[in-house]
Formats: structure tokens, sequence, C-alpha cells
């Protein structure tokens, strides 16, 4: 296993890390206890040194796997980040509340890594207002806080506004070779890093969409790449994906949701080689191909500029239409309908066809019919 130092520990973490959102679940669609412990202790067992979940993960209960996973000497070997839900507090109070909840369940004295868990534009006026910086800031000196970041889903111009706001020691930002321009971007990265923030990666594997069901036309393109003789044989996508990303500079850890003993196994080889933070010109040139080829199948030419928007019925029309972008690109992969079901309030059955978005709209799109595709294909 690679490791990598952050720039405000004082100890090395593994440049892989495991995220415990997506744990194998039974046929009640009820997570499995007893198999979640065994998947993080394996991990650990296979050198991985950082632990993520959530107060919302399965439910709470990736919280409270997470405590009985690292029983019996585990909890020295790592470190556990946990998130504070802030779209769900409605008053300052809620912060103390949702917090002694999670140390409840980790069953744990304090987090190491604590972040406020997606920041987006209505989220961050919520930070604001409760001053949730300053209330882990007093965490942090209590003891119960190790480290203070935020998990991030807006876009470049939020992304600089707060990492100015606050002294933070680390942030968690989406990112992988088809996402190099959207949210925080290459950019963001960037700018994190001339700050001495260290930023830890999330879907670097766009939720699986990069390496399940990979279109015919994407796989013909590896396939090419390992005829060359130029790359080594037997590379699979997701090799290339995460080599991608431990390339950018200023990445000091990758995190993966994985839910199978063979995907842990299969993770941890590949963190192992010398070579994962490399990316040649030729290898690049590939991955360029494939990022083209994934962005050619986007059915409907949205730019995201919002100008359809505010929608008087509370869609968020351009993430609408993102998702159903992302569910035709990537073969209809059932992460996209579980993301929109999650994080999509309002869907695409909730159109009333009021028309308004289709007059604003510089691309002239039919938006309403959109909206009925979204509602058809993902069925709400």
């Amino acid at each position: 296993m690679q490791y990598r130092k952050f720039k405000t520990l004082d100890r090395e973490t593994s440049l892989l890390g495991m995220g415990v959102m997506r744990l194998p679940m039974d046929e009640q669609g009820r997570v499995n206890n007893q198999e979640g412990v065994e998947l993080i202790r394996h991990a650990i067992d296979r050198g991985v040194s950082y632990i993520d979940t959530a107060f919302t993960y399965h439910g709470g209960m990736s919280e409270r796997i997470v405590g009985m996973a690292l029983k019996d000497g585990y909890r020295d070997k790592v470190l556990v980040a946990d998130k504070m839900p802030i779209w769900l507090c409605k008053q300052e109070s809620d912060l103390d509340r949702y917090f002694e909840k999670q140390l409840k369940r980790l069953d744990m004295d304090y987090i190491d890594m604590y972040l406020i868990h997606n920041i987006i534009s209505p989220n961050w006026k919520k930070v604001q207002k409760f001053n949730v910086p300053e209330w882990m800031r007093k965490k942090k000196e209590e003891g119960l806080i190790k480290h203070i970041g935020f998990s991030f889903h807006g876009d470049y111009d939020l992304f600089k506004e707060i990492i100015d706001a606050f002294p933070w020691e680390f942030c968690q930002i989406q990112l992988n070779y088809i996402d190099r321009d959207v949210q925080a971007t290459l950019a963001g990265l960037e700018y994190a890093k001339s700050k001495g923030i260290d930023v830890i990666v999330m879907e670097p594997l766009k939720g699986g969409r990069l390496t399940d069901k990979v279109p015919p036309s994407v796989q013909a393109i590896w396939d090419r790449a390992a005829e060359t003789g130029a790359f080594p044989k037997g590379r699979t996508p997701a090799e290339w994906a995460f080599k991608w990303v431990c390339a950018q500079k200023g990445v000091s850890l990758v995190l993966s949701g994985m839910n199978s003993i063979e995907q842990i196994d299969s993770n941890a080889e590949i963190f192992s080689k010398e070579d994962i933070g490399e990316v040649s010109d030729a290898e690049q040139a590939v991955i360029d191909e494939v990022t083209a080829e994934y962005k050619s199948k986007i059915r409907y030419g949205c730019t995201g500029c919002g100008y359809c928007m505010p929608c008087p019925h509370k869609l968020d029309i351009p993430g609408i239409i993102n998702s159903i972008n992302v569910w035709y690109a990537y073969d209809k992969n059932p992460s996209t309908k579980l993301e929109y079901e999650t994080w999509q309030t309002v869907h695409g059955s909730d159109c009333a066809a009021c028309g308004q978005c289709e007059e604003k709209c510089p691309q002239s799109l039919k938006i309403m019919a959109i909206m009925k595709d979204a509602a058809n294909q993902f069925g709400i």
C-alpha cells in the first residue's frame, strides 16, 4: 500500500481510503452488519488506514458498523472521518444533538477527521448562519474533533469562497477524469493546494460508472490501448481511473466505496504499485480519448448556465438534466437512479409543463420533454 502524509497530520495515511456508503445489503434491503464489519477489517488488514462514514449513510447503520469494526485494536490503526448533516439542522442546537448521536453510534470518544457534509450554496448559507466552523473549532479544543474539514458539491466560485472563509485543515471534493471541469474542478484542487489545504478525492470512479457496464465503444478504446503493448496488459478501467486521480498534484487521499472482498483486494493491489501516482503523456492521451467518447454520449446539450432557474415548482432543472444525461452516457447505471432519487427532492414527474424554463433557455432545449423523459426513465 502506498502512503502519503497530510500536511496537517503528524502521521502518514494510506493513499487509498475506504468509503462506507455502499455496504452489502440483504434481500430486504438492509445492510449486513457482520459482512460490513468483516469488509472494514479486511480493508485495514490490507493496509487501508482511513475510514469514511456519515450520519445519513445506510440510515445511520454505517456509523454503527464502523464502530463495531474498530473494536479489538482496530481503532488505533485508522483515522475515522465523519460528517455533520448540515441540511438536517433546523437550529444551532442541532449541531450538538447530531454530533452526540454520532459519537454514540460510533462508540468513540472523538472523531479524527470531521467534515461539514455536502456543502452546496443553500447549505453554505446555513453553515454561516449557525457559525459551524467556530462550533467545530470549539469541539477541537475539547478534544472531540482532531481535524476540521468539509465535503463539497458546489461550483468553483463557491469552493474558493469557502476555502477563504476559514482556516480549514482539509477538504473533500469529487474528482475523476470525466469531472475535471465540474464542481470544485481541477482549478479548485490547485487553489486548495496553494492554500496548504489537504484534499481528499471522492468518486474517483464516478460512483462505479467508469467501471460497471462499460459501454462497448469505451471498452474498445481500452482494448486498443492494451494491444499496442505500450501499457501493461490486464490494466482495468478502475486502475486507469485511479492512476489519473492519484497523479493530480495536491491529492492526499482517494476514497473508494468498496463493498466486496474482491474489490478491496483489487484496489489494494492497484494502490500498492509504485507508479500509481504517475501518468505518462501516452496514458493521458488514452484517457482523453475515453473522456471524449463518454461525453459524445451526452443526449441533452445543457451547459448548466441556470438561466432556466428558478423553477416555480422547485425543480432543479440543470441537476435533473445532468442526471438523465449521466443515465444515458453510462449505460443506465443503477447508481445514477439511486442518486437521482436521493439528492433530488423534486423530480421530473413534478414538472407542471408551464413552459417558463423553455422561454429562458439559451440552448432552446425542450425542457418539458426532458423532464418527462427523466420521469419515465427513473420512475419518478
